[in-house]
Order: structure tokens, then sequence, then C-alpha cells
């Protein structure tokens, strides 16, 4: 097993942002390797991020983000615990983030859970309708109407669509990362978008 020294540990903290014990504990876990390291930190993060989404967030910032053609703009909230961490530099750059991000992509709704019932129905009677008529069987148009859905969900609400600035993660991933990384609920709140010209 690789040594863990001080150096390796520093590393990891500053590519995860974790605590000096967790990138400890992680490297030893993984025997040194600093990417199986990362993951797993990412990994542990994220669940604890799952369990911090009960808890109450009466705090948090609202930030507004004007496009540089000064045609689009957003105001955007964005909830936490408490002051002192809607005044960190992370905290508030995830907020102006997601507000740019929020002016490119033009989401709907936050997350699937506010998509009105009748919307859902009606797209996914089309998305049926046109599997039928490409001739696919029966057997599997449930299936191909659901991943069509989920590309349905991933256009239209905030939390599913792939980031902007980086398409490998969501909207959700980059919260979560954060909530791991500060250690508080983060809920994504109401946003506005407005577009030169749009009703």
């Amino acid at each position: 097993m690789a040594e863990i020294t001080v150096d390796m540990i520093k590393e990891l903290r500053a590519r995860t942002g974790a605590g000096m014990m967790d990138c400890k504990r992680a490297l030893e876990e993984t025997g040194g390797n600093m990417e199986k390291s990362i993951d797993l930190l990412r990994k542990k993060g994220l669940a604890q991020a799952a369990k911090k989404a009960s808890r109450a967030a009466e705090e948090g910032r609202v930030v507004s983000y004007i496009h540089h053609n000064h045609r689009v703009g957003v105001l955007f909230e964005l909830k936490c615990e408490t002051d002192f961490v809607a005044r960190t530099d992370q905290f508030q750059d995830l907020a102006k983030s997601i507000a740019m991000h929020i002016a490119m992509a033009n989401p709907q709704y936050i997350s699937k859970d506010q998509v009105p019932q009748e919307l859902i129905d009606h797209e996914i009677s089309i998305e049926k309708e046109k599997a039928k008529t490409e001739g696919r069987p029966e057997a599997v148009l449930d299936r191909i109407v659901e991943g069509r859905m989920s590309k349905f969900y991933e256009r239209i609400c905030l939390m599913n669509q792939p980031f902007v600035k980086d398409e490998s993660k969501t909207v959700a991933d980059l919260v979560n990362e954060t909530i791991a990384l500060l250690g508080e609920n983060i809920v994504v709140g109401r946003f506005a978008r407005f577009e030169l010209g749009g009703q």
C-alpha cells in the first residue's frame, strides 16, 4: 500500500474542498489513488447531501444576471440554512452560475414535480404516437417513451438540464456538490427570466 503523505492529503483537499481527515481516510481506503479518492469523496458528499435535503433552508440570496447582449435577464433565489453560508464565495458563485444557466437554457420549471400532469400526459401521448408511426414494436413502446420523456424533462426542468458550462453534470449535480462542500442544505428557489420582446 502506498504511503499517504501530507502533500497527497493537501492535493486532495485542494481538488475536492473536503476536510483533511476525510481526505486522509479516502486516500487510505483507495491505497493512495488520487482519482479514486476524488470519486469516493464525491460519492460520500452526495450521500451526505441527500441526508441534508430535509433540513429547512430559510436564508440565502436573490441574484440577478443580465446577459452580455442585454436582451435576456434573470432574477433568481437560492436558499440555504444560515446567513454564514449565504455569504460564502462558493454559495454566491453557485447562485450566479445557475442564474447565468437560466438565461442561456431557458428552463420552464425547477423540477419534474412542478410540471403539470396534463402537460406530461399530453407529451406521453405524442411520443407514443410518434413511436408507433416509426413502426416500433408494442413491447418496447413504454421504454422508448420513458427515454424520450427523460429528454423532455432535460429540456424544460432546470434541475435536469446539463449545466451550460460543463455538460457532464446537471444543475442538480452542481447543487449537490456545493451541499457536500458547504455542509448545509441548499434549495433552488424561484426564478424569473426576461427576454426582450418576449411575453
